[in-house]
């Protein structure tokens, strides 16, 4: 009959709090390459045209 060693509690908390901070961390990486993304695309639409009809 095997015996199983239970995971300490801090060990589960440590290991919790490592993968919510790298979850975290791969979201902010996201969410700031999608706005450097959106803000150059706003950019580039308000640059003015050279074949303008003025």
């Amino acid at each position: 009959m095997k015996t199983f060693k239970k995971t300490s509690v801090s060990k589960l908390l440590v290991r919790f709090d490592n993968d919510l901070k790298t979850i975290l961390m791969n979201d902010l990486k996201a969410i700031r390459s999608a706005k450097s993304e959106l803000l150059n695309s706003i950019k580039q639409g308000m640059e003015p045209d050279t074949l303008s009809a003025a």
